[in-house]
């Protein structure tokens, strides 16, 4: 709970993935992918209740081994590759009630800690925000992205304001989404069917806490990483000055 609301973690994690089949519960650094979002979750000050749709057994059991609650499985229509996120959080606040604000946690951010989850409610609460979700900076500037017309001229997809220098170290910040944290007022989440809006705000994430993993080379990097990742989580005066 946060300044008097309730709130609402979902971990959402279907079986079907194409690019890395079963990777939601793939073992990676000694625990399956989905536990290490579990374990950020578990560790946040304001979550009141933590809970996993899935459409999958395998996946139900596993989360039910790492400390999740499953209240329900998923509908097959809501698994497929059509089915939206959004469709996925609307179901899941139809199903499990009465909450004040929703954080949506994907299982592809396992770099996520549960600072980020609990920084972005405070970021929600203190700006009165309806929405707030994680950012990191972005790889290539908008300004230097471009797209090509005809005969191959290239056309920029954001121009740069009058006099704007484009030079990397004179750019105005640019952020994406990161895919680990998006938190909004449930009420207004249900209204506007999105957690993206003019009044969304961004929470920042460094880039190394960034990782979403999409491909088994996004899998291979975090396993070698989990690596070195692991001692530090097993020594409490590692983790304590681990920043």
């Amino acid at each position: 709970m946060i300044a008097g609301q309730s709130v609402l973690g979902l971990i959402t994690a279907r079986g079907g993935s194409k690019g890395v089949p079963g990777k939601n519960i793939l073992p990676v650094g000694g625990k399956p992918l989905l536990q290490w979002t579990i374990d950020s979750a578990r560790q946040s000050r304001y979550l009141d209740r933590l809970v996993l749709s899935s459409d999958d057994a395998a996946i139900m059991d596993s989360a039910r081994a790492g400390g999740c609650e499953v209240p329900f499985q998923r509908a097959p229509e809501l698994a497929s590759d059509n089915a939206s996120s959004i469709d996925v959080v609307v179901d899941a606040l139809k199903r499990v009630s009465g909450f004040d604000i929703v954080v949506l946690l994907q299982p592809t951010s396992p770099l996520r800690l549960a600072e980020d989850i609990d920084g972005a409610l405070e970021a929600l609460d203190s700006r009165n925000a309806p929405a707030c979700v994680s950012v990191r900076p972005a790889h290539d500037h908008p300004y230097l992205v471009f797209r090509t017309e005809t005969a191959g001229r290239l056309q920029p997809y954001a121009r740069p304001e009058t006099g704007q220098s484009l030079r990397r170290q004179d750019l105005p910040q640019a952020w994406c989404l990161n895919g680990a944290v998006f938190a909004a007022r449930v009420d207004w989440f249900l209204r506007e069917r999105s957690f993206l809006s003019p009044q969304t705000i961004g929470y920042p994430m460094p880039l190394d806490r960034s990782l979403d993993i999409d491909t088994p080379a996004d899998v291979e990097y975090f396993a070698s990483l989990a690596q070195r990742l692991q001692p530090l989580q097993s020594c409490p005066d590692a983790a304590a000055h681990s920043g």
